[in-house]
C-alpha cells in the first residue's frame, strides 16, 4: 500500500494534536528535550540510509551539483518566503485556529524528508523514512497545539494529500523503468536522502543550520547519472 506512510504521518499529526490539545502545560526545557530526541533518531536514520549507496562517489558528485543548482535557484529561501506569505496572508491576528494550522503545514511539508519518504513510499513500498516523519509530526504537533491550538489538527490533511501525490506519481514513474535499473536507483536515492535526512537531524540538534531543501535538484541528478551508467 503506497499511501501507507502518508496515512501513518497524518494520523500522527492528529493524535498529537488530540494529545497537545489535553496537555497545555508543557514546559520549555520538556519542548528542548523531546526535539533532541527526535534529532537523535534521525540522525540514526539518516546514516542507516546513507550506508545503501554501492557508488558514493555518485552520490558526492550528485549531491554537489544538486547544491549548485539549489543554492542557484535559491530553493530553501524560496520556501520560506513563501511560508512568511502564507502565514501573513491567513494568520490573522486573533486568529488561533489559523495562525495554528498554518504553522503546523509549513513545518509539516517545507522540507525534503517528506519527498523523499514519499519517493520511497511510491517507488519500492518502503515507508520507513516516512514513519519517522510521523513520530517526529506527532511530537511536534503535541508542542505546536499546545501553544497554538486544534488548528494544527487539521494541517494532517494537506500532509497526507501532499505526500501522497509525490507517492503515487513516483509509483507511476517507475513501472515504466527496468527491475535491474530500479534496484540499483533505490540503493542510491536511499542513500542520497539518508544524507539529506543526516543533515536534518544535524540541524534538529542545533549542531549545524544546514539548508538541506537545497540539495533537493541532487535526486533527479542522481537519476540521471545512473540511468546513464546502467546504459552505457
Amino acid at each position: 500500500m503506497i499511501l501507507l506512510g502518508s496515512l501513518i504521518n497524518g494520523l500522527a499529526i492528529v493524535l498529537g494534536s488530540l494529545l497537545g490539545a489535553v496537555l497545555r502545560n508543557i514546559s520549555e526545557q520538556m519542548k528542548e528535550t523531546v526535539t533532541k530526541g527526535i534529532g537523535l533518531g534521525v540522525l540514526v536514520l539518516g546514516v542507516q540510509m546513507a550506508f545503501k549507496t554501492s557508488s558514493f562517489i555518485v552520490i558526492l558528485i550528485s549531491l554537489c551539483v544538486g547544491a549548485m543548482v539549489g543554492e542557484g535557484v535559491g530553493i530553501e529561501d524560496k520556501m520560506n518566503v513563501f511560508g512568511l506569505e502564507l502565514e501573513k496572508r491567513y494568520a490573522k491576528p486573533g486568529s488561533n485556529f489559523a495562525e495554528g494550522f498554518i504553522t503546523a503545514a509549513l513545518i509539516f511539508l517545507i522540507g525534503s524528508m517528506g519527498i523523499i519518504g514519499a519517493i520511497e513510499s511510491g517507488v519500492a513500498n518502503n515507508h520507513q523514512t516516512l514513519f519517522t516523519k510521523a513520530v517526529m509530526d506527532g511530537f511536534m504537533s503535541i508542542m505546536l497545539t499546545a501553544t497554538l491550538g486544534v488548528g494544527v489538527l487539521f494541517s494532517a490533511v494537506p500532509v497526507f494529500l501532499y505526500q501522497g501525490i509525490i507517492a503515487v506519481a513516483a509509483s507511476i514513474l517507475m513501472r515504466y523503468i527496468p527491475k535491474e535499473l530500479l534496484d540499483v536507483l533505490m540503493e542510491e536515492l536511499s542513500a542520497i536522502g539518508g544524507l539529506m535526512i543526516l543533515g536534518i537531524g544535524l540541524n534538529i540538534m542545533g549542531i549545524t543550520k544546514i539548508r538541506v531543501s537545497n540539495y533537493l535538484p541532487g535526486i533527479p541528478i542522481l537519476i540521471l547519472i545512473v540511468t546513464v551508467l546502467f546504459y552505457f
